[in-house]
């Protein structure tokens, strides 16, 4: 289920490509830079999580085999999971990424449809 900043990363992207947003983008790219090293950060933990749908050994019994199964899927699984929330960071960082990319191409066309309204007045 996505939350508020999920929303707010995708509503961010939306405003880009519509052209509502421009950024300098000299001015971005520190933000860009610490985007891009969260989503390598999260990347990494994504390409570990397989290790966590293994079940624990809780016994041999109906109740441990049955908790096992069910921590195994809490962990891995989707839903409320480790796993997917660490797939919808990833898609956040990733949206925002697109986004500031987006916008900081906008910027140009920003700066000089604002120039072209003070052509001419002095």
């Amino acid at each position: 289920m996505p939350n508020s900043s999920y929303a707010d990363a995708a509503a961010f992207r939306a405003a880009a490509a519509q052209g509502q947003v421009g950024i300098e983008p000299d001015a971005a790219q520190a933000v860009l830079a610490k985007i891009r090293t969260g989503k390598d950060a999260v990347a990494a933990l994504l390409d570990n999580t397989g290790f966590l749908a293994v079940s624990p050994k809780l016994g041999a019994n109906p109740v441990g085999e049955a908790i096992a199964t069910k921590f195994a899927d809490r962990a891995a699984g989707m839903g409320d999971s480790y796993a997917q929330a660490l797939r919808n960071l990833y898609t956040q960082y990733d949206q925002a990424e697109h986004a500031i990319l987006t916008a900081m191409s906008r910027y140009e066309d920003f700066d000089a449809s604002s120039a072209e309204s003070f052509t001419g007045q002095l």
